[in-house]
């Protein structure tokens, strides 16, 4: 096989793994914090032995990039546990709209002209998922709660996101020793509220792949396979990650999203698709507005 298409494979590996999160969660009959804080806690172990990069670049910084990162994980869960899956995964990809929000205030970084024109469709996308109310289903029994966790997965991923740039900037050390610590401080901030633990060996199976392949694996496979593409390339083969979403949980649990939210999702992700696209066209343009 040709190296190039095996390490687009490994990354369209990684995003197929990530997908399956939200399908899986809701397979469960563990509470929210007890899938949070377990799933983390093995995918923390797992990474730490078996990828040597993790265990190198320890440094302070990853301490605060942990913690919104542990914050995202533990987010993620709770609003796939209350809402579609579809809005949980749509609803934190709005992620890019709070990095060009606070990347002036938080990194110094000014705002492009055509990044605003990018925050529409995404403002647009993000208002239709609070049109109107959302009946419950077995699968999503309290929609409003969990659209806005959700919403706030999506903040602490756009603040690890500009975290993990921070510590590029500075010098402070690799993805992996913070994806370790994120995942460590969402199993000790879970654990006290997921004791006792009851569950059948189909949960705790669940958690299992969750800890190992959903989170570990991908990490692995997205590790393996990004050094050798393009940042541009990477961006959009991972974007397989929140179109699959909605799918698997049709599939495995007939959960459909409104058409409010299916509207919502594609505003966000098509936004997404094109600015990735123009930023990859134009990566030098100059053409940005001091903040």
């Amino acid at each position: 096989m040709n190296p190039h298409t095996l390490h687009r494979l490994q990354i369209l590996g990684a995003a197929l793994l990530f997908s399956t999160g939200g399908a899986a969660i809701k397979a469960t009959t563990l509470t929210s914090w007890q899938v949070a804080g377990f799933r983390s806690g093995v995918a923390a172990l797992v990474v730490f032995l078996l990828v040597p990069a993790a265990r190198r670049g320890w440094t302070w910084h990853v301490v605060p990039v942990g913690v919104a990162y542990a914050s995202t994980l533990v987010l993620f869960v709770t609003a796939n546990k209350l809402t579609t899956s579809a809005n949980a995964i749509f609803l934190q990809s709005t992620a890019p709209l709070y990095v060009l929000l606070l990347g002036p205030l938080l990194l110094r970084e000014a705002i492009r002209r055509r990044d605003l024109l990018f925050m529409i469709p995404i403002g647009i996308g993000l208002a239709l998922f609070f049109v109107g109310a959302e009946t419950p289903v077995h699968t999503a029994p309290d929609p409003a709660r969990g659209n806005v966790m959700a919403l706030a997965s999506g903040v602490f991923w756009a603040l690890t996101v500009m975290g993990l740039r921070w510590m590029g900037n500075r010098g402070g050390g690799s993805a992996l020793p913070t994806v370790v610590t994120g995942n460590l401080f969402a199993f000790l901030a879970c654990l006290p509220a997921a004791l006792p633990v009851q569950g059948g060996m189909a949960d705790w199976a669940t958690v299992a792949y969750l800890g190992i392949f959903q989170i570990a694996g991908a990490y692995l496979l997205l590790s393996a396979g990004i050094r050798h593409v393009s940042a541009l390339e990477a961006s959009t083969l991972l974007l397989l990650e929140p179109a699959l979403n909605p799918v698997w949980a049709w599939l495995v649990h007939g959960e459909s999203p409104s058409g409010w939210a299916i509207l919502g999702g594609i505003l966000i992700v098509g936004a997404t698709v094109l600015k990735t696209w123009r930023d990859g066209r134009a990566p030098t343009e100059p053409e940005a507005t001091p903040a």
